[in-house]
């Protein structure tokens, strides 16, 4: 039997999106051996909790919404726009089934900058570099990312590709201000912005990026490593075992900020 992977519908109300970005999620997990358990955003807690009972790793994709920049204390800027509040809701559940259990965890775009302001960080909610990261999805190779030593992104990196890693872009936002225990692992040299963190503990694969892998993943022999590595990962997971001196993990959600 193939591994499970939750992944939330991308967003409540926008049907045309959810048509051009789920199924390429859905294809690259299949492709990468694991068995894609889409969440809708109208299921009710119980509902979901039951379906993640049944899984064993979680998927958080982009979305054409940006974050509330009111869950990290600051007030909305013009640029910033909509919020989902039902994707929030889901993406809540699911990050904090993963976290409570360990489950590994790979957020793409939206979803990383979800991951990161539930681990407490903070947002810019409007890029303005020399940089342009928002060229639209069908550029393949929008700017170059350097890679940090030691990270699980490094390890996935081509042997002839280390010092030229290209990727696409499509985001007006990016994470400001890491998460609780979220090391930066990928950054845009020319201008600094984060491109990627991934939570500094060795036994919890927690992955994030702010490209988008599922859309090259056919040309990319990088974005084929990151969902093998995240399966792999998914495939050897366990449920961590319960005893009477072990404490109930925190809850991390910043709702309500």
């Amino acid at each position: 039997m193939s591994v499970r992977i939750a992944i939330p519908v991308p967003t409540s109300n926008d049907a045309d999106y959810n048509g051009r970005a789920l199924p390429q999620y859905v294809a690259a997990l299949e492709a990468a051996g694991a068995e894609p358990v889409v969440v809708p955003l109208s299921e009710t807690q119980e509902r979901v909790a039951k379906l993640l009972a049944g899984v064993q790793g979680v998927l958080l994709p982009g979305s054409r919404y940006d974050v509330d920049p009111q869950r990290y204390g600051e007030a909305r800027a013009p640029e910033c726009a909509d919020d989902d509040p039902a994707r929030t809701a889901a993406d809540e559940l699911l990050l904090q089934d993963a976290f409570n259990l360990r489950k590994p965890v790979l957020a793409i775009c939206h979803g990383a900058q979800t991951l990161n302001v539930w681990r407490g960080g903070a947002l810019i909610q409007d890029l303005k570099t020399e940089v342009n990261h928002s060229p639209g999805r069908e550029v393949a190779e929008a700017h170059p990312v350097k890679i940090a030593d030691g990270s699980r992104l490094t390890e996935l990196l081509p042997a002839n590709g280390r010092d030229a890693v290209r990727v696409n872009s499509s985001h007006h936002q990016a994470i400001c201000t890491p998460g609780d225990n979220l090391r930066v692992t990928a950054v845009s040299p020319s201008d600094g912005v984060i491109e990627a963190v991934e939570l500094a503990a060795p036994e919890h694969f927690v992955v994030a990026v702010q490209w988008h892998p599922e859309r090259t993943y056919a040309q990319s022999e990088f974005s084929r490593a990151i969902f093998a590595s995240f399966v792999r990962a998914a495939e050897s997971w366990a449920a961590p075992r319960v005893t009477g001196t072990e404490s109930v993990p925190e809850n991390r959600s910043t709702s309500g900020k």
